[in-house]
C-alpha cells in the first residue's frame, strides 16, 4: 500500500469525524483542506436510489449554476449557413459539419460541450459510438439540439452543467472552484442537488437521494446530511 503524503494526511485528520455535515461546514472543510499549486475544482457526488438500465429509472438534465464553473468551457457546434455565423459570434470554439465530424473520427475531441441544429443530426448521429460513452452526444431533452445555437453556446459558457445518473446510480460534476468565495459554492451545491431532486423519475422507488458527498480534486470527501442539503 502506498504511503500517503503528509498534505494528505493532514487533509484527513481535519476531517476526521465529520460526516453527514451541512453544506455550509463542508465547504469550510474543503476549502480550508486543499494545498494544491492549481486552483481545485470542488465536486459533488450523489448516490441515488435508481436502476438506470430501466428508461424509466434514467436521471438526467441540465442546470444553470448562479456562479458559474470556474471552468473554460470548450463548445463545438455543427451547423451551417447563418446558424455556423451565430455559434461563432456567440463564442464557440469550433463550428463545422461534415469536416468538424471527420475531424472527430480521426480521433481529435477538443471541446467538452457538443451543440447541434435538428438538420446535423443525421451527420452527428455518426459519430454516436464516440460522443455517447463522453456524454457530448447533442440531446434536446438538455439543449444541446437547438435551433436558438446562440443561447445554446451562451448557457454552455456561463455555468451550465449536465448531469447523467451512470450505471451504478451516481451522478457528479464540478460545481465551482476551491477559489469561490464560501457564500458562491454553497449556492452552487444548493442549485445542482435541487435540479437533480427536481429530475426525480416516476419508476424510482423507496429513497431516491441516499448519500451527497463533496471533495476537491485533490482532496478527501466529505458526506453531507441529505435530508438539510436536499431540503427534505
Amino acid at each position: 500500500m502506498a504511503k500517503l503524503g503528509k498534505r494528505i494526511r493532514a487533509a484527513r485528520e481535519s476531517f476526521a469525524g465529520k460526516e453527514e455535515v451541512s453544506i455550509e461546514e463542508a465547504v469550510a472543510l474543503i476549502k480550508g483542506a486543499a494545498s494544491a499549486k492549481f486552483d481545485e475544482t470542488v465536486e459533488i457526488a450523489m448516490n441515488l436510489g435508481v436502476d438506470p438500465r430501466y428508461a424509466d429509472q434514467m436521471v438526467r438534465g441540465v442546470v444553470g449554476l448562479p456562479n458559474g464553473t470556474g471552468k473554460d468551457v470548450r463548445v463545438a457546434v455543427f451547423a451551417r449557413g447563418p446558424k455556423a455565423d451565430e455559434a461563432t459570434a456567440a463564442g464557440a470554439d469550433i463550428v463545422g459539419a461534415e469536416d468538424l465530424m471527420e475531424t472527430i473520427q480521426g480521433g481529435t475531441i477538443e471541446f467538452d460541450r457538443c451543440i447541434a441544429t435538428p438538420d446535423m443530426m443525421p451527420i452527428v448521429g455518426r459519430l454516436g459510438k464516440i460522443l455517447g460513452p463522453r456524454n457530448l452526444m447533442p440531446n434536446p431533452k438538455v439543449g444541446t439540439v437547438t435551433m436558438d445555437v446562440a443561447q445554446a453556446v451562451q448557457n454552455a459558457k456561463g455555468g451550465e452543467v449536465q448531469f447523467k445518473v451512470e450505471k451504478a446510480g451516481v451522478i457528479h460534476a464540478g460545481v465551482g472552484k476551491v477559489s469561490f468565495d464560501n457564500a458562491k459554492l454553497e449556492e452552487n451545491i444548493r442549485a445542482f442537488i435541487g435540479a437533480v431532486s427536481r429530475a426525480k423519475p416516476a419508476g424510482a422507488k423507496g429513497t431516491y437521494i441516499k448519500k451527497i458527498s463533496l471533495s476537491s480534486t485533490m482532496g478527501p470527501g466529505v458526506s453531507l446530511d441529505v435530508a438539510t442539503a436536499a431540503g427534505e
